[in-house]
């Protein structure tokens, strides 16, 4: 008996020993279609360091992780640019990593550390986006728009072209996107503003990626000739939300990596990961997706981007007409206390997770008129 526990003592002593620097691959499951997961780590400045591939989903597009730890057979690997962790534990050979993936929800994921005759390939990175001149005033050269399908969701990607292509969108939804409005914000619009969807795609007159302000400005000058659009602005106090330095200051991390557009994704309990976004623009999403009034940013903050995730409860219903980006709702009657290990609502997760609050006031906001505006007209 005192040999065999030696002998297992002498395997784990011989695991915890173990250099995990090298190439590690592994496939995901998360659904239909297996996902080719690779892992380089390396050692940076006398810390571990790790770049992962999702080859058959992101090909040779490497994605940094944020922190790897190791505790003895522990093996932890954080990636908060996509809101995922991988833990595991190393096995006595140390050639493989048996452990979970989770990113929303937890999936198997199996590691083997690869040789040169079994790493699978890793497609060459895509070049650069192009990005268009800044002082271009682009419009759409070519745009349609049909009805919806019934089945279809709310979505507005912008591709590596600068293509727009929206789903389920909503006379409203252009509107708030185009002017960064709440729908408090807009008055005196038809009967149909909400409820009459359609899909829009346009090709800029200007080769590049857009950057916010130019994405806004061609969706301005679609309305304006597509669905004859005639508005004046005006000022009005409202109720709103406003976003502020908490007591002890932000916990915000820069965005290093750049981009035309700032990227917003999922929500919340499963997480809404923002990359490449001033307080400004998330703002903007959370007037026009989450709270229920308009949301100013009085962070001092300025242009400067940012990367981070927010976790938070839904405490109801998602308003009608947003985007999914507030996540699903709780059961009927439930509350995040239901859950002792769900996440705060929107207001604990700003506070705790960002260093920002949410300070409800009042305060003069932009209030688009509609003077005339006409269902779009046909391709």
């Amino acid at each position: 008996m005192n040999r065999v526990v030696c002998s297992a003592a002498l395997l784990c002593a011989a695991a915890f020993g173990q250099d995990i620097a090298g190439t590690w691959q592994g496939t995901l499951k998360p659904g239909p279609r297996d996902l080719r997961i690779v892992v380089k780590i390396s050692h940076v400045d006398d810390k571990l360091a790790a770049q992962m591939f999702s080859i058959d989903q992101a090909g040779g597009q490497p994605i940094n992780a944020n922190a790897v730890t190791r505790n003895g057979s522990a093996v932890k690997i954080e990636v908060t640019q996509i809101g995922g962790t991988f833990e595991g534990k190393l096995g006595t050979d140390g050639n493989s990593i048996a452990g979970t993936w989770t990113q929303g929800g937890p999936l198997p994921l199996n590691f083997v550390r690869a040789t040169p005759d079994t790493a699978w390939t890793i497609p060459d990175p895509p070049a650069p986006i192009k990005r268009m001149a800044e002082d271009a005033k682009p419009e759409f050269e070519v745009a349609t728009i049909k009805p919806a399908r019934e089945d279809e969701r709310f979505s507005l990607l912008v591709n590596r072209s600068g293509m727009m292509n929206t789903t389920a969108t909503s006379l409203s939804d252009l509107l708030k996107f185009a002017y960064d409005l709440h729908p408090r914000q807009i008055t005196s619009g038809p009967s149909w503003l909400e409820s009459e969807r359609f899909d829009v795609s346009g090709k800029p007159d200007t080769p590049g990626m857009p950057n916010p302000t130019q994405l806004k400005m061609m969706v301005r000058k679609l309305l304006a000739d597509r669905f004859g659009l005639k508005y004046h602005m005006d000022k009005k106090e409202l109720s709103v939300y406003a976003i502020q330095l908490g007591p002890n200051g932000h916990k915000l991390t820069k965005n290093e990596t750049g981009g035309a557009l700032p990227g917003f994704g999922g929500g919340g309990p499963r997480g809404m990961v923002v990359r490449n976004a001033m307080i400004s623009e998330f703002a903007s999403v959370m007037q026009a997706n989450v709270l229920d009034r308009p949301v100013v940013d009085q962070t001092g903050l300025g242009t400067q981007r940012w990367d981070f995730i927010l976790k938070w409860t839904p405490d109801g219903p998602p308003r009608p007409g947003a985007a999914p980006v507030g996540g699903a709702a709780p059961a009927p009657g439930a509350t995040a206390t239901d859950n002792p290990d769900a996440p705060p609502d929107i207001f604990g997760a700003i506070s705790q997770q960002l260093g920002l609050k949410l300070q409800s006031t009042k305060a003069p906001v932009d209030v688009l008129v509609i003077d005339k505006v006409e269902q779009p007209t046909a391709n």
